[in-house]
C-alpha cells in the first residue's frame, strides 16, 4: 500500500480515442506533494506519511505554531491542504521528498476520494430515489411523501438511520476503481475516466484502488 496525493478537481471533459470514441474524463491538477512528516509503528502505533500541498498566500509568521513547525522543517513556503496516508512500512519516504502527478500512470486504476456537491435539504424521492406515491385513486397531498416511518405501539418510535427526508450530499465521498486516461506532467494534470466527488476547485485525494491490482 503506498501513498495517495493531493489533487484540485479542475472540471470535466472529453477524450477522443484513436477509434473515434469518446470517453468522458474528469481533470485534476496535482502540484507538488511535500512529504511532512512521518508516522511509524513504533512511535506512533502506525505507519503513515504526511503531504503538504497546494500553494497558499499566507506568510508564515500568520500560521499556526503546530502547522509552522511543520513547514519550517521542510522549508517550505506554508501550504493549504495537509492531508494523512497509510502506507506499509516499506513504502515510507523520506521528509522533504516532493511526489507529483508521474506517482501514477496511463491505465492505472485509482480510488478518488472528495466532498460532494451539497443540495441542502430534499425530500425522501430526491435523498433515496424513493417512488412516491400514486398519483389518482383517493391519494391526496402524498404523492412525494415517504408514508409510514415505523411500526405501531411495539416499538413505539422511529428506528436511528431511517430514510427520510433532510441535508443531501456534502459528505466524504469515495469513488472507487477508476482508470487514469492520460498524465500529463508539463502541465501537471491528470485525465481520470468517469466522474469525481465533488465541484470545481475542491480538493480531491487520489490513491490506489484497494480492491483492484
Amino acid at each position: 500500500m503506498r501513498t495517495g496525493i493531493i489533487g484540485t478537481k479542475i472540471g470535466n471533459s472529453s477524450f477522443f480515442n484513436e477509434d473515434g470514441s469518446v470517453t468522458p474524463i474528469t481533470i485534476i491538477k496535482v502540484d507538488d506533494c511535500v512529504v511532512s512528516q512521518i508516522k511509524t509503528k513504533e512511535k506512533d502505533g502506525y505507519n503513515a506519511i504526511q503531504l503538504a500541498s497546494i500553494e497558499n498566500n499566507l506568510k508564515i509568521s500568520n500560521v499556526k505554531k503546530p502547522q509552522r513547525k511543520i513547514f519550517t522543517s521542510i522549508n517550505s513556503k506554508p501550504k493549504k491542504v495537509i492531508k494523512e496516508f497509510r502506507v506499509l512500512e516499506e513504502n515510507l519516504l523520506e521528509i522533504g521528498a516532493i511526489l507529483n502527478v508521474s506517482h501514477f500512470q496511463k491505465d492505472q486504476i485509482v480510488d478518488v476520494t472528495g466532498v460532494s456537491i451539497g443540495k441542502g435539504f430534499q425530500g425522501s424521492m430526491k435523498r433515496h430515489n424513493f417512488k412516491g406515491g400514486r398519483a389518482s385513486h383517493g391519494v391526496s397531498v402524498s404523492h412525494r411523501a415517504h408514508g409510514s416511518t415505523g411500526n405501531s405501539q411495539d416499538p413505539g418510535r422511529v428506528f436511528k438511520g431511517k430514510k427520510m427526508a433532510g441535508h443531501m450530499g456534502a459528505k466524504k465521498v469515495t469513488k472507487q476503481n477508476l482508470k487514469i486516461i492520460s498524465v500529463d506532467q508539463d502541465n501537471k494534470l491528470i485525465s481520470i475516466m468517469g466522474s469525481v466527488p465533488g465541484k470545481k476547485n475542491t480538493v480531491v485525494l487520489i490513491k490506489d484502488a484497494i480492491k483492484k491490482s
